[in-house]
C-alpha cells in the first residue's frame, strides 16, 4: 500500500479536488493532518461527499483550528502548540492520501513547515494551476522536493495553458498524472470520471 502526499504550488490551486479524485481512483483513505478554518465545511467533509466507493475511510485531523489562517498563526491565536510528535499518520491497511495545507513551506510552528510532515517513502503529488508566477512557484516546489529525494508527480488544474504546462514538463521532467479542467461543477460522477482517467498513472 502506498501513501500519497498532495501539496500545491500555492493556496486555492485545487488540492482538495485532486485529493478526492485520487481517493476515488485508489479507493484509498484520506487524511488532512491540519485543518485551519471552515470546520463545519472542512476539506475532509468535501472529499467525503465527493467519493463514491465504500472502501475509503476519512481519518480525523490531528489539529482542527477555527481560524482561517496559516497553521502557525491560527494555532497561536487559539493558544495551541502544533508539534510533529502530535501529528501521527493513521494506521491503515489501505492506500492513504494525505492533503497538506497551502504550499510546502507554510509554517506549522516557529521552526517547521508542511515539508516536515512528508516522510521519505511518500509519493508527493504537486497540484499546479496557471497564474502569473505559477511557473516559478511550480519549479521551486518540484525542485525542492527532488533535492530532498522524494518521488514527485504533477497534476495540472484549471484552464489549460499550453505554454506554461509545456515548459513545466520540460524543466521538471516529472510524470504528469493528468489535468483537472475548470468544470462547471464537481460531484461524485465527475470525480469518478477523473478517477478512471488518472488510475493508470498512479
Amino acid at each position: 500500500m502506498k501513501t500519497y502526499f498532495v501539496t500545491g504550488i500555492s493556496t486555492e490551486v485545487g488540492k482538495t479536488m485532486a485529493s478526492a479524485i485520487l481517493v476515488e481512483a485508489l479507493q484509498g483513505d484520506y487524511w488532512k493532518p491540519i485543518q485551519a478554518g471552515e470546520l463545519d465545511h472542512s476539506d475532509t467533509h468535501k472529499v467525503e461527499r465527493l467519493v463514491s466507493n465504500k472502501q475509503s475511510k476519512f481519518h480525523p485531523n490531528s489539529f482542527a483550528l477555527k481560524t482561517p489562517m496559516s497553521p502557525h498563526a491560527a494555532a497561536e491565536i487559539e493558544g495551541v502548540s502544533i508539534t510533529l510528535k502530535d501529528i501521527k499518520a493513521p494506521k491503515t491497511k489501505n492506500h492513504l492520501v494525505i492533503e497538506g495545507a497551502g504550499g510546502l513551506l507554510v509554517p506549522i510552528n516557529n521552526t517547521q513547515t508542511i515539508l516536515n510532515l512528508i516522510k521519505p517513502e511518500y509519493h508527493v503529488i504537486v497540484v499546479s494551476r496557471h497564474y502569473l508566477g505559477s511557473i516559478n512557484h511550480t519549479l521551486l516546489t518540484v525542485n525542492l522536493l527532488k533535492e530532498k529525494g522524494f518521488q514527485v508527480s504533477l497534476i495540472f488544474s484549471g484552464n489549460e495553458h499550453k505554454t506554461t504546462e509545456a515548459i513545466i514538463k520540460k524543466m521538471t521532467k516529472v510524470p504528469i498524472i493528468g489535468r483537472i479542467d475548470e468544470e462547471p461543477y464537481f460531484d461524485k460522477n465527475v470525480v469518478l470520471e477523473y478517477a478512471e482517467r488518472f488510475k493508470d498513472n498512479l
